[in-house]
């Protein structure tokens, strides 16, 4: 129950950063559109998306959560464990910055390699210079970001989950303060948004250090030196980034080859497609993955690996309650959710068409997505972090040739395509993995709900299928409207889920009453 609890509130916090991301999409989407300027922009922001994923959500929590907390201890010792974190910040810091200067440097190969040069888009070479310059502006939300993740990897460890799953919050206002006060033509607007985002990581870096501050917990400036701990601590880094990142690895490779081999805008419905895709991924799986590694390796420091196995079974379950019924919401719904949120200004009824595509395509692996962010902590907790790195590789190598091989056949499916793909693959191999060592083993809970939630899904894929256009005429007119209409469609999904979840079984009355009964005795 407090993995349920936990994840209500950092699911919560998540869902709300996300929901203010799809405003900041939808403003994105009308004041810029699917074009020259919005292809470069997304560039310019998969770069420091790119290693915020690698480093700063997937690596470095990966690799210092579990140290810090062996080093807090099962008494919650905290003077070694803050030691520690300092001698960290010391050495990311200088890092950090050197990083931040060669990418500077760098950043027209860096471009290059995340655009495919826009090789089939603009002949006169202006869009790629253009995504150079925001590519240059955005660089510095990387630093920022990465220090941020060491502030939120204390507050995790500490169970303020809540305070480090609010902080997203704060980079999607100030992109949608940009857009909505200071747009203009495409161009520019695209401008603006690329300085909100160092602005917006300004914002959560100075949130995180004064609730590290009033949490008792204040870090102070030393010399970088590499001692054993923190060397031990880059080892882990390095494996743990590819691993954790192999969902964004293989988005920047579809970027890149959608840049390379298709036409204007074509990077535009990937990036919204996956945005939506992401909405369930960020409130459940990133959710999942942040309480789950530090819980778990707590209960493996105690010696409580039944109890670990048993909470990663849960998070199991309570991943799949959600991800199947929005797994089949998305491809059933695509192009009503597309239309509502995005088809005005700039944005096109042929753009909607084609987005929508490939966001059905996109979804198809949901499930996979937030299974990694469940499994891999098994993997992580025990310092492990090679095992998921070959696995990831594997992964990266079947979304390059899927890639290669769909692109040609349909255009901008086939990224999507190849994504989820390379995740179903990388999930797979977690799972056979995990159960050859005796380290998950699916317990009959888990086995008997797992198809019946699948079953209750279908029934409301299929109610949403018999339903499509009555919403329609809400879902193209005025803002507050087609909010109404999205708000009346997810409700209606949602209760239809309920229903067929008890109607087959896969939830009980007992089960809500066990609940009621553990509250009211705790």
């Amino acid at each position: 129950m407090k993995l349920v609890r936990s994840l209500g509130s950092v699911g919560g916090l998540t869902l709300a950063s996300r929901i203010l991301a799809l405003v900041r999409d939808s403003l994105q989407a009308r004041y810029v559109g699917a074009n020259f300027a919005s292809d470069a922009f997304l560039v310019a922001f998969r770069l420091p998306n790119m290693f915020r994923a690698f480093f700063a959500e997937g690596a470095f929590a990966s690799a210092f959560i579990p140290m810090f907390n062996q080093k807090l201890g099962v008494n919650g010792e905290r003077g070694a464990a803050y030691d520690f974190a300092e001698r960290t910040l010391s050495m990311l810091f200088a890092v950090l910055l050197a990083m931040t200067v060669i990418a500077l440097a760098a950043a027209w190969p860096l471009t290059a390699m995340l655009s495919g040069g826009f090789a089939k888009q603009n002949p006169s070479h202006a869009q790629f210079a253009f995504a150079v310059e925001l590519s240059r502006i955005t660089i510095p939300y990387l630093m920022l970001i990465c220090l941020a993740s060491l502030l939120g990897g204390i507050l995790n460890s500490l169970d303020k989950f809540w305070v480090n799953a609010a902080a997203p919050i704060l980079l999607n206002i100030a992109m949608v303060t940009g857009l909505y006060f200071f747009h203009g033509t495409p161009e520019e607007t695209a401008r603006v948004q690329a300085i909100s985002v160092p602005l917006g990581g300004l914002l959560q870096l100075g949130w995180l250090a004064l609730a590290c501050r009033a949490s008792g917990v204040s870090l102070r400036p030393r010399l970088p030196r590499i001692d054993p701990d923190v060397r031990r601590l880059m080892k882990l880094i390095l494996p743990a980034a590819i691993g954790a990142g192999a969902v964004q690895l293989n988005l920047v490779i579809s970027t890149a080859l959608s840049g390379y081999l298709l036409g204007e805008g074509s990077i535009s419905y990937i990036y919204y497609a996956d945005r939506l895709n992401q909405l369930p991924l960020g409130m459940i799986g990133i959710g999942l993955g942040t309480i789950l590694l530090p819980t778990i390796t707590r209960l493996l420091t105690a010696g409580k690996d039944a109890e670990a196995m048993d909470t990663q079974n849960r998070g199991m379950e309570l991943a799949l309650f959600l991800t199947l019924p929005a797994m089949v919401a998305l491809i059933v719904a695509a192009e009503p959710i597309v239309r509502g949120l995005f088809q005005y200004g700039h944005f096109t009824p042929a753009d909607t068409v084609k987005c929508a595509l490939t966001l059905a395509c996109f979804s198809i692996g949901l499930p996979s997505y937030v299974t990694i962010k469940v499994l891999t902590p098994g993997f992580y907790a025990r310092q492990d972090p090679k095992t998921p790195v070959r696995i990831a590789m594997i992964a990266v190598a079947v979304n390059i040739v899927a890639n290669f091989a769909l692109i040609p056949l349909i255009a901008q499916l086939g990224p999507a395509v190849a994504t989820a793909l390379s995740s179903t693959v990388n999930v797979a191999l977690l799972y056979l993995t995990l159960r050859r060592r005796g380290h998950f083993v699916v317990d009959r809970q888990l086995a008997r709900r797992v198809p019946r939630l699948a079953l209750a899904a279908v029934v409301m894929g299929v109610a949403l299928w018999a339903g499509d256009g009555l919403l329609d005429p809400w879902l193209t007119g005025r803002l507050w409207e087609r909010y109404a209409g999205l708000v009346l469609l997810v409700g209606a999904g949602c209760a239809i889920y309920v229903a067929a979840c008890f109607a087959t079984r896969a939830f009980l009355l007992s089960d809500i009453r066990a609940l009621v009964r553990r509250r009211a005795a705790r």
